[in-house]
């Protein structure tokens, strides 16, 4: 089935052109690199893996209860609107609600996969480049895993949200080399991990939590890509060309967070204006969405401030958001739960395994003994 069978809403085009400026670098120099990076690009290369391998897509999903969490996490949960739904209605909020996150994160991982191209294509030095290119495979197992948990699992999706897609198009038609860093790694790459972390962590369904754990083991190492590059450059630059990437982001952030309100999907239910209003004023009110917005700045804000662009100006907005004290988090402490997860679900998955089959076998022995 095409895509744009699932799509809730026609996708404006079939491609998206964005016109690209900037020059494609070529480096003469093999022999020397940074150990960090080296490091990074190795970890790169030794922890690639297959979606349709390493993921069990036989395990069954709801596509009326994909994740499996309480309806309080629903924006309009409570709400005068709410009570006047019928059960079929709000079935198809929770649907809708799931297939407009995964779809975005799908838009997200293509960005993703074409700014590592873009990467490996403009950034002036190998090491640099070489890692790059491993996250630019990684990008593109990412896009293949969440297009076919939409298509096969949910069987809805939507096209791209107008404000990731602003984001996108602001850092893949800027001519600085460090700018898909800034607008991918940082910004985009950040919140995504944040909101997988959440529904991570929130999800009792098998299948997602697989996927969103897969994911954030990539995802950790990509940051630190993004992190470990910027922290170098940034330092050399003067304070006027400081002040243009903190405009970059904080306008960045802005984006990402009015992303969040998602009015397609409310607008696609069959609402009323006057009720797709008062779905947006319940979300913009829910309590429970405040936290989650703050929570997906957890991975944004202490890395802006690790790469050194931390000015008054900055924090002002970061306080803003609301956001400010996200400064504190830990990233590497972070990142390494990220890994440490994936690798805790893949040794609980094995041992089961390994357990079924050792009781097999057992079964099949005690039955051909009783002949």
């Amino acid at each position: 089935m095409s895509t744009h069978e699932l799509y809730t809403i026609p996708a404006e085009l079939s491609t998206w052109d964005v016109e690209m400026k900037g020059s494609t670098r070529f480096t003469w120099e093999y022999d020397e690199g940074r150990d960090r990076m080296l490091a990074l690009y190795q970890k790169g290369k030794d922890k690639q893996w297959d979606s349709v391998r390493r993921i069990d897509w036989g395990l069954e999903v709801d596509p009326y209860n994909v994740l499996g969490i309480p309806d309080q996490s629903i924006a309009i949960y409570d709400t005068p609107l709410w009570h006047r739904m019928d059960d079929k209605t709000r079935k198809e909020v929770r649907r809708h609600g799931a297939a407009w996150q995964f779809s975005q994160f799908l838009h997200g991982e293509q960005g993703a996969m074409i700014c590592s191209a873009r990467i490996v294509e403009s950034v002036p030095d190998l090491d640099s480049k070489f890692y790059a290119a491993t996250q630019t495979m990684d990008e593109a197992r990412h896009a293949e895993t969440y297009a076919r948990f939409l298509q096969e699992k949910v069987g809805i999706a939507y096209p791209i949200n107008k404000y990731l897609k602003s984001l996108l198009d602001d850092t893949l038609s800027d001519s600085r080399w460090d700018m898909p860093y800034l607008g991918m790694q940082v910004l985009i790459e950040g919140l995504a991990l944040a909101a997988f972390g959440v529904m991570r962590d929130m999800t009792t369904k098998p299948l997602p939590k697989q996927i969103l754990a897969y994911v954030m083991q990539d995802e950790a190492r990509h940051v630190a890509f993004g992190r470990m590059a910027l922290r170098d450059y940034y330092k050399e630059l003067s304070q006027a060309e400081l002040r243009e990437r903190e405009d970059f982001v904080i306008e960045g952030c802005y984006l990402m967070r009015d992303r969040l309100r998602g009015v397609e999907q409310w607008e696609n239910l069959g609402l009323s204006p006057a009720e797709v209003e008062e779905a947006m004023r319940a979300t913009d009110e829910s309590q429970y969405l405040q936290l989650f917005r703050s929570l997906l700045f957890s991975r944004i804000v202490p890395c802006v401030k690790d790469i050194g662009l931390w000015s008054e100006r900055l924090q002002k907005a970061y306080a803003d958001m609301g956001v400010l004290e996200m400064a504190g988090q830990n990233l590497d402490a972070l990142m390494k739960q990220d890994e440490d997860v994936a690798e805790r679900l893949d040794a609980e998955r094995f041992a089961a395994e390994e357990a079924e089959r050792a009781e097999e076998i057992a079964e099949t022995i005690t039955l051909g003994s009783g002949d």
